[in-house]
């Protein structure tokens, strides 16, 4: 599909029909990025978007323990007195 640049003030830009913003899932934020010479453009997502759901299911389904065991019985750091020099 082809599209013309336009002069939006003082900038330019693209106008993307519609039915291409539907099938990329784009809404009001893009994320924007040049690669090998092309202009990118992908949905906005939060980083980390998610993530706590995730984890509340994970703790529900029992599978958030640490994957290499119990480490505070491996030092005595937390036990010991101790001041920064």
């Amino acid at each position: 599909m082809r599209a013309k640049i336009v002069k939006i003030g003082n900038s330019q830009g693209v106008r993307i029909p519609k039915p291409l913003i539907e099938e990329a899932g784009l809404s009001v934020e893009v994320e924007l990025r040049v690669e090998d010479g092309a202009i990118v453009i992908e949905p906005y997502r939060v980083v980390r978007e998610g993530w706590s759901e995730a984890f509340d299911s994970m703790a529900e389904a029992g599978e958030d323990r640490l994957l290499d065991g119990d480490q505070r019985a491996a030092t005595t750091w937390d036990d010991e007195d101790w001041e920064w020099e």
